[in-house]
Order: structure tokens, then C-alpha cells, then sequence
């Protein structure tokens, strides 16, 4: 019973990159969406992005929360624009996850929580 168990989370784990992006590979349209769920180094990074996005919004006063969505539009607008470069990619995600972090910081510093 343990062996299946473990077999089925290393398949749930080690299934591809179609089901780890924060949105569903299977309905990419757009080249960066494609590129997002191709690339591990950008699908884990999405992955990681989106699950800090939806902490901060849960840790911010709501007159707040309007603020930090309207940055993460204007966010994937600009991801948006690297299309399928995979360097672009890398940075803009890089870029977003280091605001988030830096807007966790704060909340974290003033004991907000």
C-alpha cells in the first residue's frame, strides 16, 4: 500500500510541466504562456511567483490589494512581451518575485500579520 502511495505522488510530482505552471498548460495560446510551461526553469519560477502573489494579497489591508493587482498586470503585460525568449523570461520573473519578496519583507517587519 506505501509503494503505491509513493509511486503515485512520483507520478503526481514528475508528470510534466503541463500541470506545475500556475495557470493549465494544456490551454496556453500565447507564445509566452508555451514558452512558461516549456521551460522548467520558468514554469518553477511561475509556480513560485504566483503562490507568493496569492499570499501577499491575503496579508494586505484590502484598500491595498487594488494596488498590488494593478502591478501585477502591468507585471504580465511586460512578461508578456518577451514572448518566447527564454532570457527575458528568466529576468522579468526575477524581477516580479523580488518586488513580491520585497513587499513580504515589509509586512513581515511591521508585524502586520
Amino acid at each position: 500500500m506505501m509503494k503505491t502511495w509513493a509511486f503515485l505522488l512520483f507520478i503526481a510530482c514528475f508528470s510534466g510541466a503541463t500541470q506545475a505552471a500556475s495557470f493549465n498548460c494544456e490551454r496556453a495560446q500565447t507564445s509566452t504562456e508555451k514558452a512558461v510551461c516549456e521551460h522548467r526553469i520558468v514554469n518553477d519560477a511561475d509556480v513560485k511567483m504566483a503562490t507568493s502573489y496569492t499570499i501577499l494579497r491575503k496579508l494586505v489591508p484590502i484598500q491595498t490589494r487594488s494596488l498590488i493587482q494593478e502591478e501585477q498586470i502591468k507585471w504580465l503585460q511586460l512578461r508578456d512581451q518577451c514572448q518566447d525568449n527564454l532570457n527575458c523570461l528568466v529576468d522579468v520573473y526575477k524581477m516580479r518575485q523580488q518586488k513580491i519578496d520585497l513587499h513580504l519583507n515589509r509586512i513581515y517587519k511591521a508585524q502586520t500579520f
